[in-house]
């Protein structure tokens, strides 16, 4: 189903993968881990022949459905009904069926009408080779176990979060009876109850499956081969193992490896000490060159095992001073066509404070976070801003970023007082570095575009962070980074999450329920709207 021979990947000078010979075969349900920036989205884009790789080629049989993180459809006037049937091709029958039935309802002449039912029938012949509507049945039953109701596939894609876009892009994969499916992230924007359903149904898939993520759960239910990428040593090993066998064998490696360098440094240290007592002896200098040679190889088989995966020191900016309620809105209001968001939503945001906002899928969370940002306008209402207000937006679909500015660009967008270097030496913090801040942010992976927007708001200086999903993407260690930023920073917090860790870390004040806009203090009986929200 897909083979790839001596795949070679880079991002830049940066070799991610070298010399990888790889499978994967009906039934395969590989796992595809590593930490952010080792090049797993990069894998996964590969393998889906959106990108070409460095060296060695990719040999694809049969159809593949690939949901990449931040998916694009190109038409987003076509309703979501349409976008997910257009998975087999269903959507342009139904259209063609629709105009084909007005065509024989027109008045006409014989051969017009016999010409017209023709074709018809021939189009209802194919919509029943691909399922007809059995297969519309089926459409909607992955739509509603995504969280999807008719009302919302009705409507035309513009109208949709980033997050419903996103779930209608998976139900559309799902439908689409691929031979592979290549799905980057599934699980973002999901809720609790999509989120069962989705395990058991990918544990259940015959066909190949590739998945990244980072909900372990999902990985323990689903997978049954592991493909780890090794950052440090530029390749892939495969594991033909369940999840949890997976860890185990990762931790004997562990332990086998640092056994080995524990007795290789002995070694070194010998070799080291020998010599230097060996060199105060002219007779014996070359025997001490020779031993010193011995420990710089050893030393050289030990440097990849040394490296340590780095994690990015995040630290939230401290905030620049303001009055005492740096931000409020009024009756805001938002709706789409005939569809209205939420209405009469008040708020006011006082200086330091914690605020989490709840809500089920398509509330409008995002969009109330983009009218206190100011990228999007409210229909009624306004958002006025107090003293000294300074704003730090950290966006779900990274639309704060420009794709085709350089990383370094970015930064200076963020923060234009600031020089090269100061932008530099925060992007060092955040693992940017040496020719990376000059490439460009559109070939990031989701994680490193997360790292890059934290980065942009350390440099702000604001002092009012709007958060939507902030930890979505990472793996865990820079999960923890952006949790115990939360913990620590000053300024207020505005925050949009489906994880309930990042709602602990943020030790809320104030709770803000949509779509009907309902504030209250926050109490744990809140808790577990949090991954249902």
């Amino acid at each position: 189903m897909i083979t790839t021979t001596g795949l070679e990947l880079r991002a830049g000078s940066r070799i991610l993968i070298s010399e990888a010979d790889l499978r994967v075969q009906s039934g395969d349900r590989i796992g595809l881990v590593g930490r952010n920036g080792a090049g797993k989205t990069t894998t996964l884009t590969t393998l889906a022949g959106e990108r070409v790789p460095h060296a060695g080629k990719v040999d694809i049989t049969g159809e593949l459905g690939y949901l990449p993180q931040d998916p694009r459809s190109g038409d987003l006037d076509i309703t979501a009904s349409d976008r997910v049937l257009s998975g087999r091709g269903l959507d342009v029958l139904k259209a063609q069926l629709t105009k084909a039935q007005v065509a024989m309802a027109e008045p006409a002449d014989d051969a017009e009408m016999d010409r017209a039912v023709r074709r018809y029938g021939r189009l209802e012949d194919q919509f029943a080779a691909l399922g007809g509507y059995a297969a519309e049945s089926d459409a909607a039953r992955i739509c509603t176990n995504l969280g999807l109701p008719d009302r919302i596939l009705a409507q035309p894609l513009r109208t949709l979060s980033g997050g419903q876009r996103r779930r209608v892009e998976l139900a559309r994969i799902l439908f689409s009876d691929a031979d592979t499916l290549l799905l980057d992230e599934p699980t973002n924007h999901l809720d609790a109850d999509s989120i069962v359903w989705l395990k058991g149904y990918l544990a259940s898939h015959r066909a190949g499956l590739i998945v990244i993520s980072h909900d372990v759960d999902l990985l323990a239910a689903v997978v049954n081969k592991v493909w780890h990428l090794d950052a440090n040593r530029a390749t892939v090993d495969v594991y033909n193992l369940g999840w949890q066998r997976y860890l185990d064998a990762r931790e004997t490696d562990e332990r086998r490896r640092r056994s080995e360098r524990a007795n290789a440094e002995k070694k070194i240290d010998a070799l080291t000490a020998q010599a230097d007592k060996m060199r105060a002896k002219a007779t014996k200098a070359k025997a001490a060159h020779s031993m010193d040679k011995r420990a710089q190889r050893l030393a050289a088989g030990l440097a990849d095992v040394r490296v340590q995966d780095k994690v990015a020191k995040l630290r939230f900016p401290t905030p620049a001073p303001c009055g005492r309620t740096p931000l409020t809105a009024e009756r805001l209001s938002k709706t789409y066509g005939s569809t209205e968001i939420f209405t009469g939503v008040d708020l006011a945001i006082d200086k330091g404070a914690r605020v989490v906002v709840l809500g089920f899928n398509g509330a409008g969370k995002t969009t109330l976070l983009r009218m206190l940002a100011g990228t999007e306008q409210p229909d009624t209402g306004e958002v006025k801003a107090g003293h000294g207000l300074r704003v730090g937006y950290y966006a779900q679909e990274h639309e704060t970023l420009d794709m085709d500015r350089t990383l370094l660009e970015n930064m200076r967008s963020a923060a234009s007082e600031s020089t090269d270097t100061e932008l530099r030496k925060i992007l060092g913090a955040f693992l940017f570095s040496g020719e990376t801040v000059d490439q460009r942010t559109g070939t990031l992976s989701g994680g490193e575009r997360t790292r890059l927007a934290m980065a942009t708001l350390v440099i702000s200086g604001a002092n009012v962070l709007l958060l939507d999903e902030p930890t979505n993407n990472l793996d865990p260690a820079s999960r923890e980074q952006v949790l115990e930023a939360l913990r620590t920073y000053q300024g207020a917090i505005v925050l949009v999450t489906h994880d309930e860790g990042a709602v602990v870390a943020l030790n809320p004040d104030k709770v803000i329920i949509l779509p009907d806009g309902t504030e209250d203090t926050w109490s744990p009986d809140f808790a577990d709207l949090v991954s249902l929200a």
